[in-house]
């Protein structure tokens, strides 16, 4: 793709980066085959071909963004099929990155749109906050027909039954490993995972050590900042990311680290381009180094090689969550592991497309959401399972608000069939769990 930038404008480091992607584009159509909101909505606008000249046109400009521009890049889930299916390179996630930090310092949305933006952003991070907030849309469920806002009703209905109580294991601290030990390893804890399910940290803290592992949860460290980065809050995201950025370079250059794992995918894609994101801040450095040594889970699983395991008589509908199989390139290891330990997998059809969860997505685009969460549901539940996998917390919660079936993380089978407890979520299906607070 031609482009205009003048040099000026390319002097800035983000228009730089953008006009590299934009001339990888060869407007060829593939991304469009893979696109879950052009299969949805059928507009060649909320296409990645159709975003791209949007964004090419407003950057190149440098104009104030329209209301049109705007609804259409909001409407992408950044689920990165399209760098998936894409023959030529085009790096679609730095580009609508940077479009949505453009849209963010150039364009003053309504009033109500920025409140709900803000309460995303001052909640979802944070677990206390999210954990109350949590607690409050229960309590306010039955009022959710008096919701004029379909944003406000999807928050309302993204709460779910049980609200754990807190682990203690989420805790800075360190826990050794049983045996001889393998590899020292920093475990991300997250944010809204340690409100919404603590038992996937807990499952990869038992078998992490099970399998040789000592695992250190480090001071300091917590959200990774995707949230924010992909609502265009560079100033939050950074934030949140170099605070873990220096909490993890403290381990690495204290007692050493081989490995920071990350259980939920989403994060796991942020974390692995710390680097690309603080390119040009005095932390470009140990933001490499983080970067480098991130590892999803799997890919540490991986390495540890899982103990073959008798069959356990369970099928297992497999669900790709796009960050892990289009952000992270991770397809197979889930599966195999799974595979290893005895249970048998399938795959629903169509299984490179979105589950609709993509963050904070089914709370801003909840009729899109829906669409594609009931799509993804029928898919799976077409393959009979008797549990649902997924290796990210957002599609668990997605995916389970439209199931019956048992939806757990990988790590808690893979943890159950090495020796550790039956997971919750087979057993504890009417049981209401008291939620503690910190």
């Amino acid at each position: 793709m031609q482009t205009t930038f003048t040099e000026k404008q390319l002097q800035d480091p983000a228009i730089q980066r953008s006009n590299e992607i934009l001339r990888n584009c060869v407007h060829c159509g593939f991304c469009t085959a893979t696109c879950p909101t052009y299969q949805v909505l059928g507009d060649e606008l909320d296409s990645p071909r159709g975003r791209i000249y949007l964004i090419k046109d407003m950057l190149e400009n440098s104009r104030v963004p329209d209301e049109k521009t705007v609804k259409h890049i909001d409407r992408c889930l950044s689920c990165l099929a399209c760098m998936t299916t894409c023959p030529s390179g085009v790096h679609y996630m730095h580009l609508v990155d940077h479009a949505r930090e453009y849209i963010e310092a150039n364009y003053k949305r309504p009033l109500s749109d920025r409140v709900l933006r803000w309460v995303l952003a001052q909640i979802l991070p944070y677990p206390m906050r999210f954990r109350w907030a949590l607690i409050g849309a229960r309590l306010g469920r039955p009022f959710r027909f008096l919701m004029p806002d379909a944003r406000l009703r999807a928050m309302l209905d993204m709460a779910p039954k049980h609200i754990p109580p807190v682990s203690r294991n989420d805790d800075p601290q360190n826990f050794a490993a049983k045996g001889a030990r393998k590899k020292r390893v920093a475990l991300m804890t997250g944010c809204a995972q340690k409100a919404l399910n603590t038992d996937i940290n807990d499952a990869t803290i038992r078998l992490l050590t099970r399998l040789g592992c000592e695992v250190v949860v480090a001071e300091g460290a917590g959200c990774c900042g995707a949230l924010t980065h992909h609502m265009g809050k560079t100033r939050e995201s950074h934030a949140a990311a170099a605070t873990n950025i220096r909490a993890w370079t403290r381990e690495m250059d204290g007692d050493g680290l081989d490995a920071i794992v990350i259980n939920t995918s989403g994060c796991g894609t942020t974390v692995k381009d710390y680097g690309h994101m603080f390119r040009n801040d005095p932390l470009a450095a140990d933001a490499a180094r983080v970067s480098a040594m991130a590892m999803d889970i799997s890919e540490l699983l991986v390495q540890l090689e899982l103990p073959e395991g008798a069959d356990k008589g369970m099928v297992v509908a497999y669900h790709a969550a796009c960050s892990l199989q289009h952000g992270q390139k991770i397809k197979s290891h889930p599966k195999d592991l799974l595979k290893t330990a005895g249970f048998t997998v399938l795959e629903p059809f169509d299984s490179h497309l979105c589950c609709g969860s993509a963050g904070t997505y089914n709370l801003m685009q909840p009729e899109i959401s829906a669409k594609l969460k009931d799509r993804k549901v029928r898919t799976l539940e077409a393959k009979k399972p008797d549990v649902i996998a997924a290796g990210n917390i957002g599609c668990m919660v997605q995916i389970g608000s439209g199931t019956g079936v048992p939806v757990l993380h990988t790590v808690e089978l893979l943890d159950w069939a090495t020796g550790g407890p039956e997971p919750r979520a087979l057993w504890q299906r009417v049981k209401q769990d008291v939620p503690i607070l910190r």
